[in-house]
């Protein structure tokens, strides 16, 4: 079971960002040809390169943090991520991006609290929305799971919780 990626793909997150200042422009813009055409790498070294004439710059930092994010690199991200919440603690975005790499390895507890805190920032962001919806489902399985552990005679009611929870996520024959 794992949170899908927020639904900012990068291709509209870097078209976004082209609206900035122009060499940032023309560093996003050069940087999403790049990696639409499969040349991830290129694409990562030229925004880490555009980041050094401008390391306060948001555009070029989340789009940094997406394409680690989609990349697979965890650790990265999250530290991106984290960063963003600190530097620009009125943003819902990077709380959200965080949440879903909290999410996916697990640390539900830490993706609920961000998610929380997208959502107090902007009530109606839908994909922080959706994503909390997710991780709720995934906390009401641990707990089902965790009930049916330590229960002495497991009900037919919570076996059926359990099967109805595992088939909302998307893994019916999953169990933990």
């Amino acid at each position: 079971m794992h949170l899908p990626l927020p639904s900012l793909v990068l291709p509209v997150v870097l078209s976004l960002a082209l609206a900035a200042a122009p060499a940032r422009a023309d560093d996003l813009a050069s940087a999403q040809r790049l990696w639409l055409a499969g040349q991830k790498t290129q694409a990562v070294e030229q925004v880490e390169q555009a980041l050094t004439r401008a390391p306060d710059d948001l555009q070029l930092r989340f789009a940094l943090g997406v394409m680690r994010m989609e990349l697979g690199d965890r650790a990265k991200a999250v530290a991106l991520f984290t960063r963003l919440t600190q530097d620009f603690p009125d943003l819902a975005d990077p709380y959200n991006n965080l949440a879903v790499l909290h999410a996916a390895a697990g640390e539900l507890d830490e993706a609920q609290a961000a998610l929380q805190q997208a959502l107090r920032l902007q009530p109606d962001h839908a994909q922080a929305q959706e994503n909390l919806g997710d991780v709720l489902l995934r906390l009401a399985l641990r707990a089902y799971q965790r009930a049916q552990k330590v229960s002495l005679n497991p009900s037919d009611a919570l076996a059926g919780k359990i099967s109805r929870t595992l088939a909302l996520t998307g893994n019916p024959s999953k169990t933990r």
